[in-house]
């Protein structure tokens, strides 16, 4: 796949936005970074989009992991146990998702979103406990939730970010900002599963994901630092999270839902 100049100066642009948007929501990297890559950039083929940003968001999430480290918003146990599980979900769901139709992939990653944003609203004024561990007691619940998120980031080729968060939060019941940090692991961990995937079948164009990260890198700082602001407000991230994703949502099923129905 050949692309312009033009192009690879939108990706490093549309890489910033996804930078913020895993420092500030610890999610929403795929969900901003495969919809920028087919409308903005102008990737051709959905599926290459799909295995090119789960790559970058996959390196990006690394990066702003080490942010929230340093903050201490991460649980390395919660993190560790719930990739565990995902990453084996995310082969299993990547492989399915290849050999599904491109655009009615987006129209269904729409209608995810949307169910996701809602649920995420109806919890915006829940603050969660700051004492909250993985233990024995919870271990079969972030296991399970940690499967399920995999399979699902691996179909639709997202690192799962805004899968995980909600996910960390109702199996553990910490709070959305230490979900968001110790999600960064499990983003990172699904997005390489999935990009390897992809890759094995010639699905990542390797230059543009390289911009994409660059541009990643600069936004992350700026969303870490947002993040912590926000979580000092009561409800104000959980809020944020959500608009985010029904904003994306409406628009990618706005320009996918004909293909759909077709």
């Amino acid at each position: 796949m050949t692309l312009s100049t033009l192009q690879y100066l939108l990706g490093a642009g549309s890489g910033s936005l996804v930078g913020v948007a895993l420092g500030l929501f610890g999610g929403g990297g795929s969900i901003l970074a495969v919809p920028l890559m087919v409308y903005i950039v102008g990737v051709p083929d959905p599926h290459v989009a799909i295995g090119t940003s789960a790559l970058a968001v996959a390196a990006n999430a690394m990066a702003n992991l080490v942010n929230h480290a340093r903050l201490g918003n991460v649980k390395w146990r919660c993190a560790g146990t719930y990739s565990l599980a995902g990453v084996c979900g995310a082969y299993g769901g990547s492989t399915l998702g290849k050999m599904f139709d491109g655009q009615k992939l987006l129209a269904l990653f729409a209608l995810l979103m949307v169910v996701v944003g809602v649920l995420m609203f109806r919890a915006r004024g829940e603050e969660g406990d700051c004492d909250a561990q993985c233990n024995r007691e919870n271990a079969p619940k972030v296991l399970g939730f940690g499967a399920m998120t995999g399979l699902f980031a691996g179909f639709f080729g997202i690192g799962g970010g805004f899968l995980i968060v909600p996910g960390l939060v109702a199996s553990t019941g910490m709070p959305i900002l230490n979900a968001i940090g110790s999600s960064l692991v499990a983003v990172s961990a699904f997005g390489v599963t999935t990009a390897t995937n992809y890759a094995s079948s010639g699905l990542v164009d390797w230059r543009l994901a390289a911009v994409f990260v660059a541009g990643g890198v600069v936004g992350g700082f700026g969303g870490a630092f947002l993040a912590r602001h926000l979580a000092q407000k009561k409800g104000a991230l959980n809020l944020a999270f959500a608009g985010l994703i029904l904003v994306v949502a409406a628009y990618m099923f706005w320009k996918s839902a004909a293909t759909f129905l077709a």
